[in-house]
């Protein structure tokens, strides 16, 4: 008979879980987002972090490409026309959620994260707290990579097409 001293713990569940409610916020036509705490091992276009964190549309339709690994998730998406090539760390994953309605999980901040972003003479930030509030979302604070609201027909006469060559 032999025993372990220890069990083994396995891999982590975080990629399993962040797969199954992608799957599931698009087997519903949700939007899935993710939000990310960024430091120097994530690789996304810095202009569109806010306070070491961005939220990132990772629908199928916002994204080419898209590769959710056990290690990173991976894919194309266009921010201000620009096409750019996304790698998050699993583990900087905090959150994975429904844009429509909120529903999702949350995860810890990575903790070797919080002390790489400078943060000058104050101690290092703690990472974003993330918070669902009932109002829509702010002009501009959807995700990056998110198409924006088609804006409402002009009114009056049949719209036309003008072809340029």
């Amino acid at each position: 008979m032999s025993t372990s001293p220890a069990a083994p713990t396995g891999s982590s569940t975080r990629p399993y879980l962040i797969r199954a409610l992608h799957d599931w916020c698009t087997d519903n036509g949700f939007t899935p987002y993710v939000a990310v705490f960024v430091d120097a091992s994530v690789q996304v276009p810095v202009e569109y972090v806010k306070n070491n964190e961005i939220v990132l549309n990772v629908g199928f339709e916002a994204t080419s490409g898209l590769k959710l690994g056990n290690e990173f998730i991976e894919f194309k998406a266009r921010f201000g026309g620009v096409a750019r090539e996304i790698v998050v760390p699993i583990d900087h994953v905090i959150a994975i959620y429904a844009r429509e309605n909120g529903q999702g999980m949350a995860f810890p901040v990575p903790s070797e994260g919080a002390g790489a972003a400078p943060s000058g003479d104050s101690p290092a930030p703690r990472g974003p707290h993330l918070s669902l509030t009932e109002a829509g979302p702010a002009e501009g604070s959807a995700g990056p990579n998110e198409a924006p609201e088609p804006p409402e027909p002009p009114a009056g006469g049949r719209p036309s097409l003008k072809r340029i060559k």
